[in-house]
C-alpha cells in the first residue's frame, strides 16, 4: 500500500511538473504571439494612417510687359483664386477690372524660389498683350511679378489609395454622434471590446443564426486593417487581441479619425468608395464639413450594408434606414425632437453628378500622382506637408474641358447620334518647354473615371504620317518638299500575311504628287509608297526619336498608323516636332517642396536634340500646309490664318477614331474623339477632333507659329504646277524652305495652269479629307 501511495505521489508530482512546463510554454508562446501581434498592429496602423495630404497647386501666373494675355483671362483666374471684386482694392485678395486696366492687391506667398510679399499692382492691356505693369503705391515699373497659384487639390503621393482624407476637426458632430449612436454607444468607455457583443458573435458562428451586434468601432477597424473576411474562431480571437492592443497604444480620437477615413461606403463601378470624406463628395457633391444632419445620418446608416442601402439604387430603403438612425440619435439624447423632425421629411438630396475626387481637375491630378512616383524617390514622398507646384494652366484647362463637352454635344445633335455616344480626351502642353498645361480625361471632366488621356490606347491613323515624311526630309540628297511621290495603285506582298493594298480616303489615285501636298491631303497610297521606299524600320526609328517609347510592329500598315498610342503619347511625339526636334519628357510637375520649404531631389530632366533642326523646320512647314490648304483647312474658321498653326488630322478604319494634333507658337494640343466600345463614330479627324481643337484654341489667344529658320535652310520660290524654281513675279507660285543644296536647279516658265488644270487642282484640294 505504502509503495503504491508513494508511486501515486511521484506520478502526480511528475504530471504536475509537466503541466507547469506545458503551461509555461503556452504562456511563452502566447507572450511571443502577443509581441508579434503588437508589432503588427503598430507597424501596419502607422503605415496605413494617412498624413495630411500634399497640397497641389497650378502654375503661378507670371505677369510682365509683352506677355500675351487677355484681361478677361486674368480676371477669370483671379476668380478661381477667390479674389473678390472691389472698386478700390484695399487689402490682399481684392481686384478691380476697369476698361483695359486690372488693379490687383496680390496676396503674399512662399514660392519654391523665395517669398513674395503682398503688394498692389496695376496691369495695363492693349490688343491682348500686357503693355504696362506698375506698383500702385510707388508708381515704379515692375519687371516681373507672380500671382499665387490656384490650389487644385490634395493627394497622398506615397499611397496608391485614392481617398479624400479628413482630420477629426473637420468632421461634423452629426457624423460622430450618429456613429456612436448606431455603431458603438460605449465607444468612449470600453477598452476596444464588448464582452456581450463577443459572446453574441461566437454564438452566431457556432449556431449559424444571425444575431445583431458583436463588434465595437475598434474591432471593425481591426477587421478592415489587418484581417481577412472569413468568419472563424481564430480570426475572432485575433480581432479581440488586436483591438485591445490598438486601444493600448492609441487614443480614442486617433482610432475614430482612422475609422472615419477607412470605412467602406459604396461602389462607383470598379472603384470602391472608402471614407466619409470621399463618400460625402460621391453622394452629395460636397465636402464633409458641409454635411447636414440628415446627410450624416444617411451615410452612417449605410454602414450596415452600403449596397443594400445604396440611395441611388434603393432610395426607399435608404430613406427608411436614415430615419431609423435619426430616431436612435434622438432616443440617446444626441439630437432633440425638434432637430429630428426638421429633417425627417426631407429627401435624400443625392447629387445627380457625383463629385468623387478632391480636385476639380482629377485627370490632371492623376498624372501628377503618377509622375511623382516616376520622377521622385519614394522615401521622400512619405514626408508630411509637401507642396507640389504643377504646370497646370487653369485657363487652358477650363477651355479644354468646356470645348470637349460643348463640341461633343453639338456633334451628337447635328449628326443625330445617340446622346453620350461620343467620348474624348485632350492633352495641352507648352510648345516652349516640357510643361503640360491641361489634361481632360473625358467629357465629364469632374468625374474620376477612366482617364482616356493617359490610358486610352487607340490607333492613331494618319497622325503617324509626319514620321514618314520627316524620315524622307532627313535625306535632303533624295527628298525635298517638292519631290514627286507616286500615288498610283499599290499592292504590297509581305511574308506570312495577305497582300496589302491601301486606298485613299476619296477612293481615287492622284498620280505624281509633290511630297508636301501628299502630306497636306493625307494620301494613303503615296505615303505608303514613300514609307516602303524608306524602309518601315527607319520610319519606326524616327517615331522613337520623336518620343514614342513603345514597340511597333515592322509591318507596312504601321506607316498608316495601325499602332495604338494614348493621347499623352501622341502629345509627346508632336511636342518634339513643335520644339524644333528637341525631345524632353513631358512633365506635370515644376517643383516639390518639403514642409520646411526645401526642394525634393528628383531624377534629372534630359533634353536631347533627336531630330535635326533643318528637317524639323521643313516638317513644320509641311504641317502648316495641312492647315493652310489640306485636310485641316477648315481650322481657319476657328483660328485666324495669321496664327500659321501646324497640325495633322487622323482617322482610323471604319471611322472608329477621330484625331487632331497640332501646335501654335506657344502650345501643342492633341484631341481624340471616339467611343469606349471602339465602334463607328461617323467622324473623320476634320469633322470631329479638329473642331474641338479649334474651339479650344480660339479661347486661348494663341501666339503665331514662326519658327526660327536654321542656317542651312534657304527659302526658294517654286512654281506650283511644275515644282521648279519660279521668279517673284510668277503667278501661281509659293515660297518653300529647302535644306541647302536640295532645291530644284531648273527654272520653270512662269505660266499659270490652264483652266482645266485649275479645276483639276481645285478638285484635288477639295477631296483631300482625312
Amino acid at each position: 500500500m505504502k509503495s503504491r501511495s508513494l508511486f501515486s505521489r511521484l506520478s502526480g508530482a511528475i504530471t504536475f511538473k509537466r503541466l507547469r512546463v506545458t503551461l509555461l510554454l503556452l504562456m511563452l508562446a502566447l507572450a511571443g504571439y502577443l509581441v508579434y501581434l503588437d508589432y503588427t498592429v503598430r507597424q501596419q496602423f502607422e503605415g496605413r494612417r494617412f498624413a495630411l495630404p500634399a497640397r497641389v497647386y497650378a502654375r503661378p501666373l507670371e505677369l510682365f510687359v509683352g506677355k500675351t494675355l487677355e484681361p478677361e483671362h486674368l480676371a477669370a483666374e483671379l476668380k478661381m483664386m477667390r479674389y473678390s471684386a472691389n472698386d478700390d482694392p484695399a487689402k490682399p485678395g481684392q481686384y478691380a477690372y476697369k476698361g483695359n486696366t486690372v488693379s490687383i492687391y496680390i496676396r503674399d506667398f512662399v514660392f519654391w524660389d523665395g517669398a513674395q510679399p503682398a503688394r498692389r499692382i496695376s496691369v495695363n492691356f492693349g490688343r491682348g498683350v500686357i503693355t504696362g505693369l506698375t506698383d500702385f503705391h510707388s508708381g515704379k515699373n515692375i519687371d516681373l511679378t507672380r500671382l499665387e497659384p490656384v490650389p487644385i487639390g490634395g493627394i497622398y503621393p506615397a499611397h496608391n489609395e485614392d481617398r479624400v482624407l479628413v482630420r477629426l476637426e473637420q468632421v461634423p458632430n452629426s457624423v460622430v454622434n450618429a456613429l456612436i449612436a448606431i455603431e458603438d454607444h460605449k465607444f468612449y468607455s470600453h477598452w476596444g471590446i464588448d464582452p456581450r457583443g463577443i459572446a453574441r458573435a461566437i454564438y452566431t458562428m457556432i449556431t449559424g443564426q444571425r444575431v445583431h451586434g458583436g463588434s465595437t468601432l475598434t474591432q471593425q477597424l481591426v477587421k478592415n486593417f489587418f484581417l481577412t473576411p472569413e468568419r472563424t474562431i481564430t480570426r475572432k480571437f485575433n480581432e479581440i487581441l488586436m483591438a485591445l492592443l490598438l486601444e493600448l497604444h492609441y487614443d480614442k480620437r486617433d482610432i475614430l479619425e482612422t475609422y472615419i477615413n477607412e470605412v467602406y461606403l459604396g461602389q462607383d463601378g470598379n472603384r470602391a468608395i472608402h471614407g466619409f470624406g470621399l463618400a460625402s463628395r460621391f453622394y452629395f457633391n460636397r465636402g464633409i464639413e458641409q454635411l447636414e444632419l440628415h446627410q450624416s445620418a444617411l451615410l452612417v446608416g449605410m454602414l450596415k450594408g452600403p449596397t443594400y442601402f445604396d440611395p441611388r439604387r434603393h432610395p426607399e430603403r435608404a430613406l427608411e434606414r436614415r430615419n431609423l438612425v435619426l430616431a436612435e440619435m434622438q432616443r440617446q439624447g444626441l439630437v432633440s425632437q425638434m432637430e429630428k423632425d426638421a429633417v425627417r421629411y426631407r429627401g435624400l438630396d443625392i447629387s445627380d453628378n457625383p463629385g468623387v475626387g478632391a480636385s476639380a481637375h482629377p485627370a490632371f491630378l492623376e498624372l501628377v500622382h503618377r509622375q511623382l512616383r516616376r520622377d521622385y524617390f519614394e522615401s521622400d514622398l512619405r514626408s508630411e506637408g509637401l507642396q507640389i507646384f504643377t504646370t497646370l494652366d487653369p485657363i487652358a484647362q477650363v477651355a479644354a474641358e468646356r470645348s470637349l463637352s460643348r463640341r461633343l454635344d453639338q456633334i451628337e445633335r447635328a449628326r443625330r447620334l445617340p446622346t453620350n455616344l461620343l467620348e474624348g480626351a485632350i492633352v495641352v502642353t507648352s510648345a516652349l518647354n516640357n510643361e503640360i498645361h491641361a489634361i481632360v480625361g473625358g467629357r465629364r471632366p469632374r468625374f474620376e473615371g477612366f482617364n482616356r488621356a493617359l490610358d486610352a490606347e487607340r490607333q492613331i491613323g494618319s497622325l503617324m504620317k509626319p514620321a514618314v515624311y520627316l524620315t524622307a526630309l532627313s535625306k535632303p540628297d533624295r527628298y525635298s518638299l517638292v519631290t514627286p511621290i507616286d500615288d498610283s495603285k499599290l499592292v504590297w506582298k509581305e511574308a506570312g500575311t495577305d497582300d496589302w493594298s491601301p486606298d485613299n480616303y476619296d477612293k481615287e489615285f492622284h498620280g505624281q504628287v509633290p511630297l508636301r501636298l501628299a502630306l497636306a491631303h493625307s494620301y494613303n497610297v503615296s505615303t505608303a509608297r514613300l514609307g516602303l521606299e524608306l524602309g518601315v524600320d527607319e520610319v519606326i526609328e524616327t517615331a522613337h526619336l520623336l518620343g514614342v517609347e513603345r514597340e511597333m510592329a515592322p509591318f507596312a500598315s504601321t506607316l498608316l498608323g495601325t499602332v495604338n498610342l494614348t493621347p499623352l503619347e501622341v502629345a509627346q511625339m508632336y511636342h518634339t516636332l513643335a520644339t524644333g526636334g528637341f525631345h524632353m519628357r513631358l512633365s506635370a510637375i515644376r517643383e516639390v517642396l518639403t514642409a520646411d520649404g526645401k526642394p525634393l531631389q528628383r531624377y534629372p530632366l534630359k533634353v536631347e536634340q533627336t531630330i535635326g533642326a533643318a528637317p524639323a523646320y521643313l516638317i513644320t512647314a509641311a504641317l502648316q500646309d495641312v492647315v493652310r490648304e489640306g485636310t485641316a483647312r477648315r481650322l481657319n474658321q476657328y483660328v485666324l490664318p495669321d496664327i500659321h498653326a501646324a497640325g495633322k488630322t487622323g482617322t482610323t478604319d471604319e471611322l472608329r477614331d477621330s484625331w487632331f494634333a497640332g501646335y501654335t507658337g506657344d502650345r501643342v494640343a492633341v484631341v481624340w474623339v471616339g467611343n469606349d466600345e471602339n465602334k463607328n463614330t461617323r467622324l473623320t479627324g476634320s469633322s470631329g477632333a479638329m473642331t474641338v481643337w479649334g474651339d479650344m484654341m480660339a479661347q486661348l489667344n494663341p501666339e503665331p507659329l514662326i519658327p526660327p529658320q536654321p542656317e542651312n535652310v534657304e527659302r526658294v520660290r517654286i512654281d506650283v504646277a511644275s515644282g521648279l524654281r519660279a521668279d517673284k513675279e510668277c503667278a501661281n507660285s509659293v515660297e518653300l524652305p529647302f535644306i541647302q543644296g536640295s532645291a530644284p536647279e531648273k527654272s520653270a516658265p512662269c505660266a499659270s495652269p490652264s483652266a482645266g488644270g485649275k479645276i483639276r487642282n481645285w478638285f484635288q484640294r477639295v477631296i483631300g479629307k482625312d
